[in-house]
């Protein structure tokens, strides 16, 4: 260690050594000067650098804020996400670098100024005083007399101990200053080599940091080549097809320019209209009107729920206004109001009100079969069977029908994913759903599956039964039996949607987990099914004994009555007010039979009648191929749902024609099996309720024939042409009237009185009439829960006289 001041120097006192001390002081106060700089620029540089870091981390927030609204365009938003990722580890980088500054800069130098230069100074201090003091004693050492004695004595007294305190004092200070020169020069080279080795780290780690970050860069960098390249060839697109739009003449096609029409979303058209208000002063607001779900809703602006106009528009008309001051009006008119609306111009006017009433003759097709629609070019009266009132009281809605369907066992938890307490079923499977499952299902289209709400829509009795015969357990017996075997998993609750809506494709669509059956197999179901048809034929359970018929004689005004019955065709009425009358005057179910079990005697029976004959008896016999589709055939006249949702699984097709059988179909066998639920199902399944035989008969005669008066009001309801006719040009009211079945006469002639009701009253009737919408809300309700009360009559014999 190199000595600044030498010891031995500092016992002479020598002029040599005050030279060095004061040399030696004057470089510590320059010292201290400069570290106290030093230190003051340092906690500068970290509140600096404390600012900086605020600042870029309201940057990156900034990005990362980007890149969520940028959540359509997956390249930025996953880019700037890395990228703020990468800057946000970089602050961490800068924050760790000013900590690091604060303790080898500040903190080390601080405590070396204020601990060792502190000592120096107070030794100093000492050392200056003792000086002085030495100095004293030395000039009254020398200003002594030599004559006293004792002053003399005093002097060199007081000078000796001043030397031995000089001493002491000065070997301390020299030794202080020689361990400050030597330990600043460590303390300063401490301080900066750990705040370099802090700058090494820092810029090591963003070295890594952006090394990672480097390969996505490049890619960015060839991708955003080829995204310029594209924004200029869109641009110069849409330049062109704005220059296109703007030489094109809108004057003759201002409808296209108004409203336009968004089917997937269900809309069937929407636009600007104005709206006269219902208040006193009759204002006139500019509104958003769109035709969607069978209802005619508006807003004001795009974020407002929208307002309910109709609510179901089979209960409305739509008409043109001409009788007020302003142009292009047009009235919407339910039985509770009506909304008076102004279109812009006249071709608009024209396109809402076609739009009106297209949405009405759909919401009628949709109203029976929930969302199939019916082929209405096959059947003259498929318009006047749809009911466009409100559901009647006996049809279940709410708790009612969710309590029937989940007490069959199975149907407590979604059929697919197992979710407790489902509020949604699959009608045409028969199975319940959860409201995922249910969104699910209904993506897959109701040629798959057909959903509704057990608690917001009304059930039909006959459609309930369905659910009631049918449930989870028997579904998934056919739909899961391999699901094991091949060991698919089964979505839980909670799983993602991908998962389940996999899982449901594979099981319906795919029908991956069904097992297939051998020749063997199939064959034995068939035969199994026969039998269990001929023991069903053989009992009395689907056609119950039939009395002699009545007279069917109803009330005064009414033109069904004795003798009248067999003119039937020459009673109905062409207009419209006669027509009312009629179904004003028509009883309806327990009024029916009662008047004809008071007023009519039974009519006496021949004494010699033939044999009944309505159609080919069901004979089975060996065919030359077995098929799903004979499975459903067979299955469907022995009245086993089971087995008929297990043959259309197998790939069935709904209307298989057995040619060897005078090309009858599943859905004449569920007529010719007398079960109701049976035909409910097929037609659920896209049966064809207008598909003949070899005879020309569709199942709409045979279920006349057989006199299954619930088979027939499904039938009319589901679209059924009751002005079909067969190879013996006989219609099924033909049919009615000469086997006396009063029941299936009121239901026919009820149908097409209705129809010509509304031909008569114009385009703008949808609804129909009330009296026969109550009628055909009655027979339902009978063929479901009083099918007795129906079966009054004998089945059609065409040799009788």
């Amino acid at each position: 260690m190199k000595i600044t001041v030498d010891f031995e120097e500092c016992l002479k006192d020598s002029p040599r050594f005050r030279a060095t001390i004061e040399e030696v002081e004057g470089d510590v106060c320059e010292l201290e000067s400069k570290l106290d700089k030093l230190v003051k620029l340092c906690i500068g540089m970290i509140d600096a650098g404390k600012a900086y870091n605020a600042a870029n981390k309201q940057f990156v927030n900034g990005i990362r804020e980007l890149a969520q609204q940028s959540t359509k365009d997956e390249v930025i938003e996953s880019s700037l996400t890395k990228f703020a990722e990468s800057l946000q580890e970089m602050i961490n980088y800068h924050t760790i670098l000013f900590d690091q500054a604060q303790r080898s800069i500040k903190t080390q130098l601080q405590t070396f100024v204020k601990d060792d230069l502190r000592k120096f100074k107070e030794a100093k201090k000492q050392f200056d005083k003792v000086s002085e003091e030495k100095e004293a004693a030395l000039i009254k050492n020398a200003q002594a007399p030599r004559n006293k004695q004792h002053e003399v004595e005093e002097a060199t007294n007081i000078l000796t101990a001043t030397r031995k305190c000089f001493r002491h004092i000065v070997l301390d200070y020299v030794l202080q200053i020689n361990v400050l020169q030597s330990k600043r020069r460590s303390e300063i080279l401490k301080s900066m080599l750990s705040f370099m080795y802090a700058h090494l780290t820092f810029f090591h780690q963003g070295y890594d940091l952006f090394s990672e970050l480097q390969p996505l860069m490049k890619l960015l960098g060839g991708q955003l080549d080829q995204l310029v390249v594209d924004a200029a060839k869109e641009k110069r697109d849409m330049e062109q097809k704005h220059s296109t739009i703007q030489q094109k003449d809108f004057s003759n096609d201002d409808t296209k320019l108004e409203y336009n029409v968004d089917a997937d979303n269900g809309i069937a058209m929407e636009g600007y209209l104005f709206k006269r208000a219902s208040n006193a002063f009759k204002t006139w607001n500019r509104r958003w009107f769109s035709i969607q779900n069978n209802q005619l809703v508006y807003q004001k602006k795009f974020k407002d729920n929208p307002t309910v106009v109709v609510e179901d528009l089979r209960l409305c008309t739509v008409k043109h206004c001409e009788d007020i001051e302003r142009r292009f009006c047009f009235e919407v008119v339910s039985p509770t109001k009506s909304c008076m609306m102004q279109a812009d111009s006249e071709k608009l006017r024209q396109a809402w009100i076609k739009a009106v009433q297209n949405s009405i003759a759909t919401a009628f097709r949709d109203k029976g079969d929930d969302g199939e629609k019916l082929d209405r070019k096959s059947s003259t009266s498929t318009g006047s069977l749809d009911s466009g009132g409100e559901p009647k009281e006996r049809s279940l809605k709410g708790e009612s029908a969710l309590q029937k369907v989940l007490a069959i066992p199975g149907n407590a938890c979604c059929c697919d994913c197992g979710q407790p307490d489902p509020r949604w079923a699959s009608i045409n499977l028969g199975i319940t759903l959860c409201i995922q499952c249910s969104g699910i299902h209904r993506s897959l289209g109701v040629h798959f599956s057909k959903v509704r709400s057990l608690t917001l829509d009304t059930w039909e009795p006959e459609l309930l039964k369905l659910m009631c015969e049918l449930g989870n357990g028997v579904i998934n017996q056919i739909y899961e039996a391999r699901r094991e075997e091949l060991g698919a998993r089964k979505p839980q609750p909670g799983d993602q949607r991908h998962e389940v809506e996999a899982y449901i494709k594979a099981k319906y669509v795919d029908r991956r987990f069904v097992r297939r059956p051998s020749d063997e197999e199939l064959r034995n179901k068939v035969v199994s099914l026969s039998k269990q048809e001929k023991r069903l034929s053989s009992s009395s359970e689907h056609l119950p004994p039939r009395p002699p018929p009545p007279t069917p004689k109803l009330r005064p005004g009414s033109n069904v009555s004795g003798q009248s019955v067999k003119s039937a065709d020459s009673g109905i009425q062409n207009s419209a007010d006669g027509s009312r009358e009629m179904l004003a005057n028509t009883p309806s179910n327990n009024s029916l039979a009662d008047a004809e079990a008071a007023e009519s005697p039974p009519m006496p029976m021949p004494a010699t009648l033939p044999p009944p004959s309505p159609c080919k008896e069901v004979v089975f016999y060996e065919p030359k191929e077995y098929s799903p589709g004979l499975q459903l055939y067979w299955a469907s006249c022995a009245r086993s749902l089971p087995d008929m949702a297990e043959a259309l699984a197998h790939g069935a097709e709904v209307n298989w024609v057995n040619t060897e059988d005078d090309k009858r179909t599943p859905l004449i066998m569920a007529v010719q099996g007398g079960s109701l639920v049976t035909c409910e199902f097929l037609l659920q399944n896209a049966a064809n309720v207008n598909q003949q035989d070899a005879q020309g008969r569709g199942p709409l005669h045979h279920a006349t024939m057989l006199g299954h008066t619930g088979q027939v009001c499904l039938f009319l309801k589901r679209g059924a042409n009751q002005n079909a006719a067969d190879i013996d040009e006989k219609t099924p009211l033909t049919i009615a009237v000469e086997a006396a079945n009063a029941d299936i006469v009121t239901l026919l002639r009820l149908a097409k009185m209705n129809e010509e009701m509304r031909e008569a009253e114009g385009p703008y009737s949808q609804s129909g009439d009330e009296t026969y919408q109550d009628i055909f809300q009655d027979f339902t309700h009978m063929a479901s829960n009083d099918p007795d009360k129906l079966n009054r009559y004998q089945q059609y014999d065409p040799q009788r006289p």
